[in-house]
């Protein structure tokens, strides 16, 4: 038998899914001599190379595609043996890994904090990633939830909704259209739109609104954070598009305000995300149910937003339970 090691399957992991020895080094928290001497001691043992150089990127040989495949097969196999002895000991261990997209980072990181405190023996993983990032932590069985807005098609996505996601347009509080009421789609793309980057749903939503209204979508920043989103429009750079779960601390501290745009907000919902078919274990079941019946009791502790005079608060977000989907 080929005397191969999990960390060195767990760094071609890595190299691959980076294209790069130096940001797989980060990612690792290893040198980069020590990652290119994991993967020359694999290529050794194979005796065959695994990656070859095009310019200043690398790429999997055919032999490295197939070592990866198999690489994969054999952490998803492991994965699945511990949540089967998980299931075995019930919710006295195991692990729960959980991934979110960044525009659900607040309200995913308050109900992992409720499900450590029901189950303190658990423990608990939250990555904040993109939406690109998110389906492929799916799809290698790296995250058993994920939290996003609508799922795409495709990816045989296993979908449920749990709550309501009011876009919003946001602007900085001292903003000349921060007064206006029912300001028309028209003035609004007059103003500099500060968005997240190209496949990103918020992103996705606001474009297809505009072009439904036959007007010009024409960004004039992208962001890859809802973060940055958030600090360049508090500093005047122009106007965004904001899941409102995202900005209620700001919209208290009256650091943002929210526009009264027409047709604004826009109704999404949440979903709770997994493979189609995919086998929970007992923690992945108790933080599902937890999502499908206490988001909106965990939402209600954010801090609420002051009305801006003349402008009724909006109602509160609605917990919504519905029949699973699958996305194919």
């Amino acid at each position: 038998m080929i005397k191969i090691t999990l960390r060195q399957l767990e760094i071609l992991q890595a190299v691959a899914r980076s294209g790069s020895f130096s940001r797989a080094s980060e990612t690792l928290h290893l040198t980069q001599p020590a990652v290119s001497m994991q993967i020359k001691q694999l290529e050794h043992l194979l005796d065959m190379p695994l990656f070859e150089h095009a310019g200043k990127k690398i790429r999997l040989t055919e032999a490295g595609e197939e070592t990866l495949r198999s690489a994969q097969f054999v952490f998803r196999e492991l994965t699945n043996l511990e949540q089967t002895l998980a299931s075995l000991k019930g919710l006295k261990g195991g692990m729960l890994t959980v991934s979110a997209v960044s525009t659900a980072s607040v309200l995913a990181a308050r109900l992992m904090a409720v499900f450590r405190q029901q189950n303190p023996e658990v423990r608990v993983s939250l990555n904040v990633i993109n939406r690109e990032t998110l389906l492929k932590h799916l799809s290698e069985n790296i995250s058993e939830l994920a939290l996003m807005g609508t799922p795409p098609l495709g990816h045989h996505l296993s979908a449920q909704p749990f709550m309501e996601n009011p876009l919003v347009i946001i602007a900085a509080a001292n903003h000349p259209l921060a007064a206006q009421r029912a300001i028309p789609l028209e003035r609004l793309i007059e103003e500099p739109l500060v968005v997240r980057e190209p496949a990103s749903g918020t992103r996705n939503a606001l474009e297809n609104f505009i072009l439904d209204h036959h007007l010009p979508f024409r960004p004039a920043m992208e962001m890859n954070k809802n973060e940055a989103i958030k600090q360049a429009v508090e500093a005047g750079l122009g106007v965004g598009l904001v899941s409102q779960h995202t900005v209620q601390a700001e919209l208290a501290s009256g650091q943002l305000c929210i526009l009264d745009v027409k047709g604004f907000p826009l109704k999404r919902q949440w979903y709770l995300v997994q493979r189609e078919g995919k086998r929970l274990s007992p923690a992945a079941q108790a933080f599902a149910e937890l999502v499908l019946t206490q988001s909106s009791m965990v939402l209600s502790a954010y801090p609420k937003r002051a009305p801006r005079p003349g402008r009724r608060p909006s109602a509160g977000t609605k917990s919504v339970r519905q029949t699973t989907k699958t996305v194919k």
